[in-house]
């Protein structure tokens, strides 16, 4: 079962759910959390464990060979990302822009653009009871974060221990890395809150999620403040809200200090459970 949590807008609360979410669930089954937003990865601050893995990641980019290049073009012209172009008798090579496609460098003619790893980021993998944690952080300066998300969710397929849920703290917005977080998700959890951005960037999710046909549901954090028109607009739009986490004091203290809220906060925890409950129901104790 993979569980994706994602939101239209960062700061609505999407790493405590999905934090609190997989101790929860940790207590009586094997979960494996994973953090994707490797541009601002923080649910690492959550978790305490012991350290699995910690390595250095890599993509390939072209590298430029000028005793063998004869210029004839083809690597500029079949790039589609202008990462390769060429400049009189030079060929430059932008690795920020290259999409490690392999194209410029298995069509060039002489093999003069042979592909060379270059580090992007890093994986850590932790363990503590039922709960692994997976995280990739991209190296300050990285512009894509895709490759890093993409080796991240292969790696998981590899190391995810047999019948775990799978939940992954997805990145915020509606770009490329969320796309590619949710792409092979069984579910994805939109957080939200009840602010004017909140029900914009709301609505920007759910139009994703319908374009790329994911089954979703809405979580409203901070429940309490703002105004009705979330829970209008997701009544109007036939779209279910799974649990509604109230505005409290406590849960902003426990956030701070790095630790997990339901323990502490009885309203936190319940509408953990009602999460919980509809996963149960609607996907089967056997999936989850």
């Amino acid at each position: 079962m993979r569980i994706v949590i994602a939101s239209g807008k960062g700061g609505t609360g999407k790493t405590t759910l999905a934090v609190n979410l997989a101790y929860l669930l940790a207590e009586s089954r094997q979960v494996i959390l994973a953090d994707l937003d490797v541009e601002e990865p923080n649910a690492g601050l959550f978790i305490r464990g012991d350290q699995v893995l910690h390595e250095d990641r890599y993509k390939m980019i072209p590298q430029w060979k000028e005793d063998a290049c004869t210029l004839c073009g083809i690597c500029q012209g079949v790039c589609q990302f202008h990462a390769v172009i060429q400049l009189g008798t030079m060929i430059m090579v932008f690795p920020e822009l290259c999409h490690s496609c392999h194209a410029c460098s298995g069509l060039c003619p002489e093999s003069a653009l042979p592909m060379v790893p270059k580090k992007m980021g890093t994986l850590t993998h932790l363990r503590t009871g039922n709960l692994d944690f997976v995280e990739g952080r991209l190296d300050i300066g990285e512009e894509q974060a895709v490759p890093l998300i993409r080796q991240t969710k292969q790696y998981l397929d590899d190391h995810s221990p047999d019948g775990a849920i799978r939940l992954v703290d997805a990145p915020p917005g509606t770009t490329c890395p969320v796309i590619e977080a949710t792409r092979d998700a069984d579910f994805v959890i939109l957080v939200t809150e009840p602010t004017p951005f909140g029900l914009h960037d709301l609505k920007l999710a759910v139009l994703t999620m319908r374009e790329i046909r994911k089954s979703f549901g809405v979580v409203l954090n901070r429940y309490g403040t703002g105004n009705d028109d979330v829970l209008d607009y997701c009544r109007e739009e036939n779209i279910r809200v799974l649990a509604r986490i109230p505005h409290d004091r406590k849960i902003a203290e426990l956030y701070s200090a790095g630790k997990p809220v339901y323990q502490d906060v009885p309203e936190a925890r319940r509408s953990l459970d009602e999460i919980v409950s509809w996963l149960d129901e609607t996907w089967g104790k056997k999936a989850l």
